[in-house]
């Protein structure tokens, strides 16, 4: 007998749920959904978001018995190849999510249908896009009605999008704390006064702020009133202008311009991405999945991300994945998805029982990772024994490619120049005896022109 594994993620809706059968993903639409669903696919909705590259594919299929009672329709959605979260997404990956749900939801009202969910987790970046994954997010539109997901679409598009632009983008991050969206009465708070000069942000933050306290205990809500046609398409259209008036600017953050500071001459440059490539192909199997710790702007990750491998690429500094981001979506890079992660504060498991958003841990493994100048900013910069770092490592992957800088590298001594060296242990042979518990190594390449080596190992803890 099958044993279903329910999604901890889909457990809010009534209207139905995700769940795991045997290894295949299926969502159960509850009979409460009937009507809803059905209009979603006789108005020609569904047929028409999924051709524009909208909203998840799926098939209706039979099943010997249903995940629960009360099912009408079961469902097998397209897997999508890797869930990230809002927190983890820069600035311009914020606003195409945006934008990317106000658009389904103009679609939607055209066939006579609203959004009644503007979460920005219910979209998920798939080939290098936006789209919606929440298929149950609609329901017919009534006469009159106003926007019901108004206020959760500020709460997690506006809002967070206005404090990634007018004060720091980091503050992103907040979605992360407030997992419901960012409160607009602390958006209000901590964006500057000139923001209020713009009549958009004036509007939908901070008098919607003000507004919400007002009628905090009142029973006519603002969301309960009449909204014409004419007075619903002219909010989506200002929310909309609201958007895409943000800007920030990317240049100057931390490590936007870490290749034209580093020691690497144009020639070891070269020579070690052959090697990269090299080592990718020398994989057996080879791999489908890779993760690039420490990506800056991707240059490394798109050695596998054209070759066809789905690649995350990820970093600490936003500038560097906004710029990797841009670029992606410039050349229309299906197979790379930049993502902002600290590794020495991965994105953790939260939400309810703190099951609801997976930790980075338990998204993978992938087959391959790539650290390239990475270590010895986790051990000396990080104070993270270099036995950790192995033991971490040899958990998030099975494959990996990973580069070794000794002391005397100038980067190294740069880290070195402001503190005290208190790491005997770093050094090249330490280095291989630590990793040599947790991987088998492959292979190993000085790279050209530098004192750097490169090498090819395969985790000892994963099949």
């Amino acid at each position: 007998m099958s044993t279903d594994q329910i999604v901890p993620s889909s457990f809010r809706d009534p209207s139905g749920f995700l769940f795991w059968r045997d290894g295949v993903l299926y969502r159960q639409v509850n009979s409460s959904y009937r009507e809803d669903y059905d209009l979603l696919v006789s108005s020609g909705l569904y047929d028409r978001l999924v051709d524009d590259g909208l909203l998840i594919p799926h098939e209706e299929v039979e099943l010997p018995e249903p995940a629960a009672p009360g099912a009408y329709r079961t469902l097998r959605p397209e897997c999508v190849p890797f869930i990230s979260y809002p927190y983890e997404w820069s600035f311009a990956q914020l606003k195409d999510a945006a934008l990317t749900t106000l658009r389904i939801q103009r679609a939607a009202f055209e066939r006579g249908m609203s959004l009644k969910d503007a979460s920005a987790y219910n979209i998920q970046f798939v080939r290098g896009r936006p789209l919606l994954i929440d298929t149950l997010s609609f329901e017919k539109y009534h006469e009159g009605a106003p926007w019901v997901a108004y206020r959760q679409f500020c709460q997690h598009f506006l809002a967070p999008l206005a404090l990634m632009s007018y004060v720091d983008p980091s503050l992103g991050q907040l979605l992360r704390l407030h997992i419901d969206g960012v409160p607009l009465s602390l958006a209000s708070r901590l964006l500057p006064f000139k923001s209020r000069f713009r009549f958009s942000l004036l509007t939908h933050i901070h008098l919607h702020a003000g507004g919400e306290k007002r009628f905090a205990e009142r029973t006519d809500r603002v969301t309960d009133r009449s909204m014409g046609r004419t007075a619903f398409v002219a909010l989506l259209e200002n929310l909309q202008s609201a958007i895409e008036g943000l800007r920030w600017r990317s240049g100057n953050t931390p490590w936007s311009d870490y290749y034209q500071t580093s020691n690497y001459s144009p020639e070891a440059l070269q020579h070690k991405a052959g090697l990269v490539t090299e080592f990718i192909a020398e994989m057996e199997p080879a791999p489908r999945t890779l993760w690039d710790l420490g990506a800056n702007r991707g240059y490394f990750s798109r050695l596998a991300s054209r070759k066809g491998i789905d690649t995350i690429a990820f970093d600490s500094d936003p500038g560097c994945v906004e710029e990797c981001y841009l670029e992606a979506r410039r050349d229309r890079d299906a197979h790379l998805l930049p993502l902002v992660v600290d590794l020495t504060n991965p994105s953790p498991g939260i939400g309810w029982a703190n099951e609801e958003r997976m930790s980075l841990v338990e998204r993978g493994p992938a087959d391959a990772a790539l650290a390239l100048a990475l270590v010895h900013h986790l051990a000396i910069g990080n104070n993270l024994p270099l036995g950790s770092i192995a033991a971490f490592l040899s958990r998030i992957c099975r494959w990996l490619v990973i580069e070794f800088v000794p002391k005397e590298d100038s980067q190294v001594r740069r880290l070195l120049a402001s503190r005290k060296d208190i790491f005997p242990d770093y050094r090249q042979e330490a280095f291989e005896a630590e990793f040599g518990r947790c991987f088998t190594i492959r292979r190993a390449a000085q790279i050209q022109d530098s004192l750097r080596t490169l090498y090819l190992m395969r985790s000892r803890k994963l099949p």
